[in-house]
């Protein structure tokens, strides 16, 4: 009797082993919404553009991926104001690493695209390793512009992609003016607004020393600034901000000795915007002492002097260079995509995807959006406010997609209007352009409506609490 009880418990106990194994090695049913295997999702860039796309993208329908050289977002419209300390640089930079481990960053540069194999060659941009045998070839100039300081990683990598979103900007317009990349300061990334800090602050603890003459110091204290464009009157009203706070209080005799020149090829300043308010733009800069030199062209620089060709030689302390864009060298490699005959930048349709130089046609799984590409049938401005709504419309697209939802409703812009700073609590606002409410403001209340906008499009808590407390 007590083997036939140990013989079937010992039979019980097998038959539920073998349930368990049955059961563990059928696969668990879940109910979810989302597929198993999602899709990958490349973003190219942590501009104005990519960065939105980032967030907004639902990052549990898709394998996001992040390819960007800096590895965090800049606010440029708060730059000018990082440059000369009226804010702290933190305030005008969001990380990428925010939305990690959700995502998978790298600090890294696309070289080049394959978009038959949807691969791209990668290079990181971090500085090189020590067991490395190769290193990377130097880039002639950053992002930014200025020039690169280290040649970075020389181990490539390749990155798979089934859907991809070109955003990775331009780089500044240097007209291949001699000596610009080397002895001038570019405004496109907090770093530059750092450095443009260090500098001014130098100009003036060199002028103090009691070795120089007064030409000498004046020669240190002409700011020069050759861009009228929103960026160049933006940086050059909060200079001027600067020397009549903080300079004048710790250096008052050198804050008389300086000056701010304001260059431009075209014959007016803030050409984008409604004349009436370039105009008070222009009157504001004069009554503040700030030299308007349009129709003026730079020829040359060298270390501490530039060469005007209505001036001849104009010594500087300080260099700021805003002139416009360049093409992104990924976008100059690019040979299978159709260009914009003026601006070489990526053309797309209507829906933003890139279009094919062979057959016309647009690429489905490709998208170009930011200062790299321009629409087809509709030129509008490289700003940040065409990049975010760009952006916002690929992030709707993105999502119904991943739900298997057709999206191809066409891309709208709409204007928002343009802002900018000119000083002592003053600023312009241009709506002149919009489709429905047209209008425009200058003096104290567009201040109020420049600073309120910037302020609401702060993208972290953090930085909502601290915009406007150094304000």
């Amino acid at each position: 009797m007590l083997r036939v009880n140990y013989f079937a418990s010992v039979c019980s106990i097998s038959l539920r082993a073998s349930r368990v194994a049955e059961a563990t090695a059928r696969p668990r049913g879940f109910s979810s919404s989302v597929a198993r295997n999602k899709q990958s999702l490349v973003i190219l860039g942590s501009g104005w553009g990519g960065y939105e796309v980032l967030r907004g993208v639902d990052k549990k329908r898709w394998d996001v991926t992040m390819l960007s050289a800096s590895g965090y977002f800049n606010f440029t419209p708060l730059l000018a104001g990082c440059a000369v300390g009226t804010l702290e640089f933190r305030c005008a930079v969001e990380p990428v690493r925010r939305y990690t481990p959700q995502v998978t960053a790298y600090q890294a540069w696309c070289d080049s695209i394959d978009f038959k194999q949807k691969t791209l060659q990668c290079m990181p941009a971090t500085p090189p390793l020590t067991f490395e045998k190769a290193v990377a070839p130097i880039e002639e100039i950053t992002p930014t512009g200025g020039l690169s300081h280290f040649a970075g990683t020389g181990t490539g990598f390749t990155q798979r992609y089934d859907k991809l979103v070109i955003a990775v900007g331009a780089y500044a317009q240097t007209f291949n003016v001699p000596g610009v990349k080397a002895h001038a300061h570019f405004l496109k990334d907090v770093r530059d607004a750092r450095r443009i800090r260090t500098r001014i602050l130098e100009c003036f603890e060199q002028a103090n020393q009691p070795t120089l003459s007064d030409v000498e110091r004046r020669n240190l204290l002409n700011f020069c600034i050759v861009g009228g464009g929103p960026t160049g009157v933006e940086f050059a009203a909060e200079l001027h901000d600067l020397l009549h706070s903080d300079i004048r209080r710790h250096y008052p005799s050198l804050a008389a000795m300086a000056k701010i020149n304001l260059y431009d090829v075209a014959p007016n300043i803030l050409g984008t915007f409604d004349r009436s308010l370039a105009s008070y733009a222009e009157q504001s800069f004069r009554r503040d002492g700030i030299s308007i030199r349009t129709n003026h062209h730079v020829e040359k620089v060298e270390k501490g002097k530039m060469f005007v060709k209505e001036q001849g030689e104009v010594a500087f302390g300080l260099l700021v260079w805003s002139t416009g864009l360049a093409p992104n060298p990924l976008i100059t490699s690019i040979s299978q995509l159709a260009k914009d005959e003026k601006t070489s930048s990526l053309l797309t349709d209507d829906n933003l995807n890139v279009i094919t130089k062979d057959g016309g046609m647009p690429d489905p799984d490709v998208w170009a959006i930011g200062d790299a590409a321009v629409m087809q049938d509709q030129r509008l401005p490289a700003t940040a406010q065409v990049a975010n709504q760009k952006a916002k419309y690929i992030v709707k697209k993105l999502n119904k997609i991943a739900k298997g939802q057709n999206s191809t409703k066409p891309f709208e812009f709409h204007n928002q209007g343009s802002l900018a700073y000119v000083g002592d609590w003053k600023a312009i606002y241009d709506r002149s352009g919009a489709e429905n409410v047209k209008t425009k403001e200058s003096g104290r209340l567009a201040w109020l409506l420049w600073r309120s906008a910037y302020f609401t499009q702060t993208l972290s808590l953090r930085n909502k609490i601290l915009v406007p407390t150094y304000w």
